[in-house]
């Protein structure tokens, strides 16, 4: 899906902050100053959509995940909604310190949600006080509000995508550990240079959060659809095979 500069520029795209919070190093995307505000390059935001796009396609088609952060108000529903509809992780609530560089805890504490799900299950539940089960509700309503959204998140995933660098940089820096590509909507008071996948962009108007996100969950898709129909490919040559081999074990038998 093309990048159509037109459509960036009506939802607001190009507004960045005013002139005097502004990061340096954001310099080569500025296009102009109007009122005391940076209005930024939409022709470079279109081409860094694009490359960014490619990359997590990529990620995406070889089966790792990527995990959306962004726990601003203007973007937290979007970014639920987006991620949840490609079934990939998000962190919308507060960054849980370690998430990354800490995975295994916080895995345990993903696991502990499962374990309860089957004390109510298997009835383990009802054989506690009433003091206990409203304990261990508590406890299960505060890990799905935190942790819910990764819950099929079973290794550290393949990228981050952020929104908001500036607000997020707790989860940019442990990922900057770990050597995990980072992607996010920069906007002109921010450093860039701590992303490996810049797309100069407001980060603060939800049309625009939206308009960036639509066209970044759109690659990713066809990067889930890509994975998928090499995955019927294979079995589709897998089967003949299949079937060469068992006909020829039921012939030996048959010889015998």
């Amino acid at each position: 899906m093309a990048v159509e500069v037109k459509e960036l520029l009506e939802a607001g795209v190009h507004f960045g902050h005013l002139t005097r919070k502004w990061d340096p190093n954001m310099a080569p995307y500025v296009y102009m100053e109007r009122n005391g505000i940076h209005i930024i390059n939409l022709y470079k935001t279109a081409v860094k959509i694009e490359e960014a796009g490619a990359a997590l396609a990529k990620i995406a088609a070889s089966g790792r995940k990527i995990l959306f952060v962004a726990t601003k108000k203007q973007a937290k529903d979007i970014v639920a909604e987006k991620a949840g509809a490609i079934n990939m992780p998000y962190i919308t609530e507060r960054w849980p310190g370690g998430m990354l560089t800490n995975f295994v805890t916080i895995r345990k504490a993903v696991k502990k949600m499962a374990s309860i799900d089957r004390m109510k299950k298997d009835g383990t539940f009802m054989t506690l006080s009433k003091k206990e089960r409203l304990q261990v509700d508590r406890l299960r309503a505060k890990l799905e509000k935190n942790l819910g959204s990764i819950s099929d998140m079973t290794r550290l995933p393949g990228a981050l995508f952020v929104v908001d660098i500036k607000r997020e940089h707790i989860a940019i820096k442990e990922a900057q550990k770990l050597n995990i590509p980072i992607f996010a909507m920069v906007d002109t008071n921010s450093d860039p240079r701590q992303v490996d996948y810049v797309i100069p962009a407001n980060d603060d108007a939800s049309k625009s959060i939206d308009k960036i996100l639509s066209h970044v969950t759109a690659a990713i898709s066809e990067g889930l659809s890509e994975r998928k129909n090499e995955k019927e490919l294979s079995e589709e040559n897998e089967a003949p095979k299949a079937k060469k081999a068992a006909k020829k074990v039921v012939s030996s038998e048959e010889e015998e």
